[in-house]
């Protein structure tokens, strides 16, 4: 993610700045791009809800 920050599927439906990509497929990479640094959000495996989770967790 050095090199390209910004790749992957901006999703401000869920959160404001987080993108998603995919690596090798099936998993899922939530991340977040600052001036300065990349955050991992979370990953997730196969067919797991990341939408529902990553929701959750600004509700908590």
């Amino acid at each position: 993610m050095q090199s390209f920050p910004h790749r992957g599927t901006r999703r401000d439906d869920i959160r404001t700045g987080l993108r998603i990509t995919n690596y090798k497929k099936r998993p899922v990479i939530a991340f977040a791009v600052d001036a300065d640094r990349v955050s991992i959000i979370g990953v997730f495996y196969g067919g797991q809800d990341y939408e529902a989770d990553l929701l959750s967790d600004l509700d908590g």
